[in-house]
């Protein structure tokens, strides 16, 4: 199936690889800018299998950018109140007002990945979504919003090992849930409700871009390259900017030492 076939897995340079994040970072910045000061409205939905490299790439493209312009709408399960609402209903609040983009870290595609393979919706409510999320993300686009969405694709073998990396080291254990770990025991069924969910929602005013996680500093250059391919924007760098003299010190005395609660310096 087509997210386990394996790519390019050759390795980058590292100084390569740094210089071109670098570069790509600061073209994210002036397609911000555009997107701010024309009013664009930016959705880019990344999905894809466990510790296949969404989140790296979704950190690497905020790192450099306004957080007021560009943020990340990463949801948590739905509260039995939300279970009660129209599916699409707590994404719709997260949408993008004009000047902004929003990146969904997972989206309203759980209910045909997570949520069918899981077992926590009926088979009424999944099919209804492969009826119905054609139809609003054609809505979104007609409103607007320029929607873009990926799917991180990665080998049975490199999930593995990134899982056992994972478990191994305590600040990344938090990444490991018992969902993740549940996915290794369904891959095969989780292959099969992808590619159901890409008949009925690859569509031509929203296509699925599948990027090739098996190398993610590879990975990552190739998201921010084909993110800025996507979407036209000018440069709107303003003018160097000089630093004004500091206010001179008239009279001002600041307050003693000892009355101030310093962090302690232990390094």
């Amino acid at each position: 199936m087509a997210e386990e076939k394996v790519g390019n897995t050759k390795k980058l340079d590292k100084k390569f690889y740094e210089k071109e994040l670098e570069r790509l970072q600061i073209e994210l910045v002036k397609l911000q800018e555009w997107v701010r000061h024309t009013g664009m409205k930016v959705v880019v939905i990344f999905e894809g299998r466990d510790a296949a490299g969404k989140g790296g790439s979704i950190k690497r493209i905020t790192e450099a950018l306004n957080p007021r312009v560009c943020r990340v709408a990463a949801l948590p399960a739905p509260t039995e109140r939300e279970k009660t609402q129209w599916y699409f209903q707590r994404y719709v609040e997260h949408l993008p007002s004009a000047g902004e983009i929003v990146l969904f870290d997972r989206s309203w595609y759980n209910r045909a990945g997570v949520e069918r393979v899981m077992g926590f919706c009926s088979d009424e409510e999944y099919q209804e979504f492969l009826r119905s999320c054609p139809e609003f993300e054609r809505m979104l686009v007609r409103s607007g919003i320029t929607l873009i969405k990926y799917w991180f694709s990665v080998s049975d073998d490199e999930q593995e090992r990134r899982f056992k990396d994972r478990i191994n080291r305590p600040h990344k254990r938090w990444k490991l849930s018992p969902m993740d770990l549940q996915s290794r025991t369904r891959w095969v069924e989780y292959s099969k409700a992808k590619d159901a969910m890409f008949v009925h929602t690859d569509i031509p005013e929203a296509p699925w871009y599948v990027v090739d996680g098996e190398v993610k500093k590879r990975a990552r250059l190739n998201v921010i390259s084909h993110l800025l391919s996507l979407v036209e924007y000018e440069d709107l760098t303003p003018e160097p900017i000089e630093l004004p003299e500091r206010q001179a010190d008239t009279g001002y005395v600041r307050p003693p030492l000892d009355s101030i609660n310093f962090v302690p310096d232990k390094y």
